[in-house]
């Protein structure tokens, strides 16, 4: 009885966690995707913010100090994995989940005819000590340009509160829970744009 208990519950939570992301078209159209396959992909965190109000920069000194005081280097060690995860992990697992539901593929396509560009313009790294948790977020702004006229915006689109945790709840490293944001915030926009660009 326990057991599907915790079932339901976890099936709820998961619904309630898809329907916790809001999509929405800004400018243009996603329809100007009708018929392509492949598209460039590049990312950006310039002037990201940090939960509610830190800039990255803020949020990266105060870690850094934390760290380097329970253990001489640990710090620096945290700021290059903080770094090093985008491109190893959440980038990869945002496309392996777009490219899964779009019937589109992005990649490094600098000779196609559009790039979607993804901006992480808010993290929320979230917490997990045990007795308490709080998961992350991600907010993006993705804009399709064409690739060789970056300034010819065919789309922007807002994706605000991509969540990430882990089913098991051992995500303890922030780096696990903000790459499922990532495939989340992937999965959630591939269907979008499937959907838009018939």
């Amino acid at each position: 009885m326990k057991i599907i208990k915790s079932t339901v519950l976890l099936m709820l939570l998961s619904v309630l966690t898809v329907n916790a992301q809001k999509i929405k078209v800004t400018n243009g159209s996603l329809g100007v995707l009708k018929g392509v396959d492949k598209i460039n992909i590049e990312y950006d965190y310039e002037g990201m913010m940090i939960g509610k109000k830190k800039s990255e920069g803020e949020y990266i000194k105060e870690k850094k100090a934390a760290y380097n005081k329970k253990e001489e280097g640990r710090g620096e060690q945290w700021e290059k994995a903080w770094v090093a995860d985008r491109a190893g992990r959440y980038q990869p697992h945002f496309e392996e989940l777009f490219n899964k539901v779009s019937g589109k593929t992005v990649g490094d396509f600098p000779d196609a005819k559009y790039t979607m560009v993804v901006k992480t313009t808010r993290t929320e790294p979230g917490f997990n000590i045990h007795i308490q948790r709080k998961n992350a977020e991600i907010d993006l702004m993705i804009s399709i340009v064409e690739t060789a006229n970056r300034d010819s915006k065919k789309a922007e689109v807002t994706l605000i509160k991509a969540p990430g945790r882990s089913a098991g709840g051992y995500d303890y490293d922030s780096g696990v829970r903000i790459e499922e944001a990532y495939e989340m915030a992937g999965k959630a926009f591939g269907k979008y744009v499937k959907k838009q660009a018939k």
